[in-house]
Parts: structure tokens; C-alpha cells; sequence
């Protein structure tokens, strides 16, 4: 009998210190998609559990609502589209505050394709550990690649770093942004809804060096979990 107890004991012990069940996720939140029903269609994104600091985060906002009228405040047509800026709430003054920046979490299996979902971040110069805000993402829409662009991208951008075969051939023929590769932490990818990604990179913004604003607000009227299919 003491066993049994001391066992029970041991296990809700256990349970509690588990960064899996705290800060208000459940178990089975980590077996649900997250759905964002934007202004222009809804896109069904699957958290990578090779990432669990960002998935966790994401989860959290998520359930919290912090990503409801939330607005796609940097688009860029054959790149990415980009939300998670609080102040393009209807009720920024009151919106919830962002945590802390989020531990660089760079897998070599997640790399760029069309349909990632990654963080976005500021730059080397002034976060050289590449780590994540963390609210605020993207999800690449980028565009194909020749041998010869990639060649490219290796030199000038990846400087010297190669890019795997496989990678090459999704590149080649899906598309996808590879000059990003493990720079930015990827921890997801589009299910459903590339038409929609597509559809809101195309609209008409205030363009580069203005912020890339879209010119008539596209937004995400609700995120939520949502059974996986």
C-alpha cells in the first residue's frame, strides 16, 4: 500500500514540474491544430513537436486569445506574410503584453518550404543568439528556385553552408525561402489553407521601405484549436 501511495505521489509530482502540462495547456491541446480563420479564408497550421519552447508559446497565445483581430501587418508578395504585432489590435492599448524573447530552436529536418511557420525576430546586429519574439510569425510563401539561384544563396547568403539535396528538389519545385534556413526557428507548417497564404501575399501594400503594409487591413478574426483531422 505504501508503494502504491508513494508511487501516486511520485507521479502528481512529476506532473506538476512538466513544462508539457503547465501554464494552462492540457494533454490533449498537444494532439489539436490551430485554425486561424482570417479576413480572406482559413488556414489549418500543425505545430512540429521538434520545437516544444515555440510550440508551447504558440499554444498558450493561442488558447488566450491574444491573435483575435490581429491583423497580417507585413505582407510580401513570393516571400511571407507576418502577424503577431500587438498594436494592430482593435484594443491595442489593452491587448496582453508579449513574454520574453523565446531560445533559438534551429532543426536541420525544418527548413523553408512554401507553407513554414517560423518566428520572426530582430536582427543579428542587435540579437546575434537569433532568438524568437515571441508572438509574433510568419508563414512563407516564397518562390521556386533554379540550381543556379540556390548555387546563389549558398554563396551570398548561407555563406558557404550547403543546402541538402532534398531541401534543393522542394525548393526546385514547390518553392520556399531558402536564404532563411536556420536562421529563423521553424515550428510548424500550413495543412490547409495555401490558397488563403497566397491570396493575402498578393494584396497591395505600401511596399518596401514603407513596412510593407497591407493598404486595406487583412486580419485574423479567430485562432483557435481545433481536432485534428
Amino acid at each position: 500500500m505504501k508503494y502504491y501511495i508513494l508511487s501516486f505521489l511520485l507521479t502528481i509530482s512529476l506532473l506538476a514540474c512538466s513544462p508539457r502540462l503547465s501554464e494552462k495547456l492540457s494533454a490533449s491541446d498537444y494532439h489539436k491544430d490551430v485554425l486561424l480563420q482570417t479576413s480572406k479564408g482559413d488556414i489549418r497550421l500543425r505545430l512540429n513537436d521538434a520545437t516544444p519552447l515555440h510550440r508551447d508559446n504558440f499554444l498558450r497565445l493561442v488558447k488566450s486569445g491574444f491573435y483575435d483581430s490581429i491583423q497580417f501587418h507585413r505582407v510580401i508578395n513570393q516571400f511571407m506574410i507576418q502577424a503577431g504585432n500587438p498594436a494592430t489590435r482593435p484594443d491595442s492599448a489593452r491587448a496582453p503584453k508579449p513574454g520574453p524573447l523565446i531560445a533559438a530552436e534551429f532543426r536541420p529536418e525544418l527548413f523553408h518550404r512554401k507553407g513554414a511557420l517560423a518566428a520572426a525576430r530582430t536582427g543579428d546586429d542587435v540579437n546575434p543568439s537569433k532568438a524568437s519574439s515571441s508572438s509574433q510569425f510568419y508563414i512563407v510563401q516564397g518562390r521556386t528556385f533554379t540550381d543556379a539561384a540556390l548555387d546563389s544563396v549558398e554563396t551570398h547568403r548561407l555563406k558557404g553552408r550547403k543546402i541538402p539535396a532534398l531541401h534543393r528538389d522542394v525548393y526546385k519545385t514547390i518553392g520556399g525561402a531558402p536564404h532563411l534556413d536556420q536562421n529563423y526557428t521553424i515550428f510548424g507548417e500550413v495543412l490547409e489553407g495555401l490558397p488563403v497564404v497566397d491570396s493575402i501575399a498578393s494584396v497591395p501594400t505600401t511596399g518596401t521601405g514603407k513596412g510593407d503594409r497591407p493598404l486595406n487591413p487583412v486580419y485574423i478574426k479567430k485562432a483557435r484549436l481545433v481536432k485534428r483531422l
